[in-house]
């Protein structure tokens, strides 16, 4: 039987890296303009979910200090590797200690995924909490999740995509009662003349827009649900949040 893996392992953290990390490069530009239309000019981010250092590395170059933390021990390898100026740390955003800093992104969907297996309704307004806390006043906590009530074209589906040394299948289904996503992935990375094959199966938890801005407002945070991050619009059932420390 598949399971839930614990982050994305070597190959398929190279994957990501050199064949979807235009997420992150889409989405740096209006991510740096919510920083700083929010006064968040300079200081320490924390940036959640980091991968392989993408949007950390954009971040550095426009003079923030970062830590970049992230479940996956091989994303962290890569991004220490692309961005030494940074700090990263192994861990998962529900137990690590979050330092005093200005901002806190996780984008890429990573407060959904179920690498954590405590990650859930009560877990998530934990997290809340403790950014709320962490947050300098007029700090901001940017995020996007996946919602539930996807819809039928998103909710199963088969996907491919491949590069000059690599290929991924992807398997997607919904379960509607559980409110979870589950991507079964194949992934086939080039060693040598050969090519190794690796199984994944990721678990994603599907949240409610109006739940999850309910508890960012209960923590004291304002709250701007958006639909993208700039021109980078999010497909259906994908929801962002501008959260403020008031």
């Amino acid at each position: 039987m598949k399971r839930i893996v614990k982050g994305y392992t070597s190959d398929l953290a190279y994957i990501h890296d050199v064949g979807f990390g235009s997420f992150s490069e889409r989405a740096a530009p209006a991510l740096l303009r919510i920083l700083r239309d929010s006064g968040v000019r300079r200081g320490l981010v924390v940036d959640l979910g980091c991968g392989s250092g993408l949007w950390a590395h954009r971040l550095v170059e426009q003079g923030y200090d970062v830590l970049g933390i992230d479940i996956s021990a091989a994303m962290v390898k890569l991004a220490r590797r692309r961005e030494p100026r940074a700090r990263f740390k192994v861990g998962s955003f529900l137990s690590v200690p979050l330092p005093r800093c200005v901002a806190i992104t996780a984008i890429g969907e990573c407060l959904s995924y179920l690498f954590d297996e405590r990650n859930g309704e009560e877990t998530l307004a934990g997290f809340f909490a403790r950014a709320h806390e962490a947050l300098e006043p007029d700090g901001v906590l940017v995020f996007d999740v996946l919602e539930s009530g996807r819809g039928v074209p998103c909710r199963n589906a088969e996907r491919y995509a491949g590069g000059r040394d690599w290929a991924v299948l992807v398997k997607v289904q919904e379960n509607v009662a559980a409110r979870q996503l589950t991507r079964e992935i194949t992934s086939f990375r080039r060693v040598g003349k050969l090519y190794r094959r690796v199984e994944e199966v990721h678990g994603l938890r599907l949240l409610s827009k109006e739940a999850v801005e309910r508890k960012l407002r209960r923590q004291g945070f304002s709250v701007k649900v958006v639909r993208g991050y700039g021109e980078l619009r999010f497909p259906r059932g994908h929801v962002g949040f501008v959260a403020r420390r008031r």
